[in-house]
């Protein structure tokens, strides 16, 4: 079983408004509400794969309750920790370009943060947890790495996809997959990471040092690359035009859990995670299994030796 974390799920409220004032009466060319957050995402494209996977985190009152019934409708299961205060809205304002409103979300006790624990102890070998996304500012910044911690005393591989500062205090514990862009890899090793040259250098040293068995670099636009035990593969994504750039790597990530999950190739599996993630970008939502295949044989994938 595949199980996804989102800490801080929210409800997207997109609102399109043509000739965009501020100070005066606007009105809604359409709206659209959306469950969003990393984890679920990532939960979202896996089904559009036939890969089963239960969705968990914090969610709360109504704009929870929303987030929970967009799963249960998709056939998702959705089996989250409740809290007293509403989950997060965010509002996505497209007008001719967009602005992003995004709430705190709510206030997580110690007690839920407990709660949380104890259900992921509940899986075992042969299962996946995975860590995306943001936290609320409300909960220790480490919680990552004890949830890892948590799950790797039980055999439960563990993927993470945030940023630095919740995912170092887990690289002291063995993990199967975690996805930095190449900002974010520049963090770590103290170098500018600026072409996949760049990436393939000090990601390989990044990846010697730490007990990761899969790494994947994002270079936007000009692919990424993905370090295996002693293989490195560089992925060119298809050409397209960007549409949509939230949610293209949660789509990766779901790409490749998915190859893994059916036993592909590590080859195969890295195509797949692309063509998930050009599928995503090059739409207005989430990557579709039709664009899914489109994709997937337009993306090509070289070796290093």
């Amino acid at each position: 079983m595949i199980v996804t974390v989102t800490l801080n799920p929210s409800v997207d409220y997109i609102v399109r408004v043509e000739d965009f004032s501020t100070g005066h009466l606007n009105r809604t060319n359409q709206t659209a509400f959306y469950a969003g957050g990393k984890g679920i995402n990532v939960s979202q494209v896996l089904k559009e794969l036939d890969v089963v996977s239960t969705a968990t985190g914090f969610t709360g009152g109504f704009s929870g309750r929303f987030i929970e019934e967009t799963l249960s409708a998709k056939q998702i299961k959705a089996d989250f920790i409740q809290v007293e205060d509403h989950s997060r809205i965010n509002i996505k304002l497209k007008t001719d370009e967009e602005t992003e409103i995004n709430a705190a979300g709510p206030d997580i006790t110690s007690e839920k943060v407990s709660a949380l624990i104890d259900l992921i102890s509940q899986y075992g070998k042969g299962d996946t947890l995975v860590l995306a996304g943001s936290i609320p500012s409300s909960v220790e910044r480490d919680l990552y790495g004890k949830l890892a911690e948590t799950a790797h005393q039980n055999d439960v591989q563990v993927v993470i996809d945030s940023e630095k500062a919740l995912l170092e205090p887990a690289l002291t514990t063995p993990l199967t997959l975690i996805k930095p862009n190449h900002k974010e890899l520049s963090g770590y090793v103290g170098h500018e990471i600026e072409t996949v040259e760049d990436a393939v250098k000090h990601g390989r040293d990044f990846y010697d040092q730490h007990q990761i068995k899969y790494l994947m670099v994002s270079m936007a636009q000009h692919g990424a690359v993905l370090f295996a035990g002693e293989e490195t593969y560089i992925a060119t994504p298809p050409e397209g035009n960007l549409l949509n750039s939230v949610g293209a790597g949660d789509s990766s990530v779901a790409g490749f859990l998915a190859g893994l999950e059916k036993g592909l190739p590590i080859k195969d599996t890295f195509a797949l995670s692309m063509a998930c993630g050009a599928a995503t970008a090059f739409s207005e939502g989430l990557a579709i299994k039709k664009d899914i295949d489109h994709y997937l044989p337009l993306v090509q994938i070289r070796g290093l030796k």
